[in-house]
């Protein structure tokens, strides 16, 4: 987009073309499911020829203290590069702010999903270090003042969630990889993102599923996405993985893995039952102590093979415990990158008590 009027097309930062009538017409179908439409946009993006929009190398973020190498972010062959500003430069923030409000005032996006890339360790051009982290939080701040839209930051791997957590944002959104692979990171994040904002802010987590089997054409491993699905679910959370096709890369559009019409019925099952139970499992919930034994199965506080993890959650009048059958579990890791996770056995009329001082209504 030039300036007050939009280009009837454009290129995309892989080369492709993309369609302003197309876009408009995405969004209006998403408005009419009752869905809203974020704009995506990375906080500190830039091509290589953005000097000739008006942007400055010295609003740069730079790898050394002399500004001799520009900070980048590598990019497939054939794609546009992308080079990386400071995102608390003032210059910067205006540049992009007022690109933000052209694309505000022509399509009718609900708010703004910014994007990073983790710690970069990198330098002003004057040679001061920067804090990233310090800065999403007043340059979210910034923008909500100049456009009063809604806003959700991804942390990758958690990166500046804290600061995040205290900007005007409608949720907390947390990017996965290899420092969060285990079950258990699965809610130590979740936990985590609830104690950075005070337990008000509720988390979507990006965590791709079969990542290295989707590196040729076939099927999600069915088991490995319903347990993850579980686990998020169970653990206060709610997990990004569906629209036009399911994410198991970054790139979303990446598709060649397929959803069976058996998983596809089991997601629809586990999304109602996210809805139905929303109050209980995401609505003012917290950690709960309580005690559960069984003569039967193996039951646990964390995530094991062999066993049965019990999450306990609890709000006034309520105990909330989900059960997550691990029993015949071949990996704790959520991704189930090679899609070998096994399908647990059904266990049925397990007895199990549980230790209470309160009287039991139902």
């Amino acid at each position: 987009m030039d300036g007050d009027k939009p280009a009837s097309e454009w290129t995309d930062i892989a080369n492709r073309p993309v369609s302003f009538d197309t876009v408009k017409d995405y969004i209006e179908l998403a408005h009419n499911r009752g869905m809203k439409a974020m704009n995506y946009n990375l906080i500190f993006g830039g091509n290589n020829d953005a000097d000739q929009d008006g942007v400055s190398k010295e609003w740069g973020l730079y790898k050394d203290a002399g500004h001799a190498v520009q900070d980048s972010h590598p990019l497939p062959e054939g794609w546009k590069s992308l080079e990386l500003y400071e995102p608390g430069n003032p210059d910067w923030q205006n540049y992009i702010i007022s690109k933000e409000e052209n694309t505000f005032k022509w399509l009718p996006f609900d708010g703004w999903h910014i994007d990073q890339l983790g710690s970069r360790g990198s330098f002003t051009y004057d040679g001061k270090p920067v804090n990233l982290a310090l800065g999403y939080q007043s340059f979210i701040e910034k923008v909500k003042d100049k456009l009063d839209i809604d806003y959700v930051m991804n942390a990758v791997g958690q990166y500046g969630q804290p600061y995040i957590a205290k900007a005007p944002v409608k949720f907390l959104y947390s990017e996965l990889w290899s420092a969060h692979s285990t079950f258990n990171s699965l809610k130590e994040v979740i936990d985590q993102n609830l104690s950075n904002s005070g337990n008000k802010l509720n988390t979507v987590l990006a965590a791709y599923m079969n990542y290295f089997l989707s590196n040729n054409e076939g099927i999600f491993n069915a088991p490995g996405v319903l347990l993850t699905d579980a686990v998020i679910f169970a653990s206060d959370g709610s997990h990004l993985e569906l629209g036009e096709n399911m994410l198991s890369k970054e790139y979303l559009p990446h598709k060649n893995l397929k959803i069976t019409p058996e998983l596809e019925t089991s997601l629809t099952h586990y999304y109602d039952f996210l809805v139905a139970y929303q109050n209980v499992l995401r609505d003012s919930v917290e950690d709960s102590d309580v005690k559960l034994e069984s003569s039967q199965i193996q039951l646990s506080d964390s995530a094991d093979k062999g066993g049965v993890w019990a999450i306990a959650k609890k709000k006034e009048g309520y105990e909330i415990v989900n059960f997550i059958n691990l029993l015949d579990a071949t990996t704790l890791g959520w991704n189930d990158t090679f899609g070998t996770q096994k399908e647990p056995a059904e266990k049925t009329n397990i007895d199990i008590s549980v230790e209470t001082e309160t009287k039991v209504k139902a």
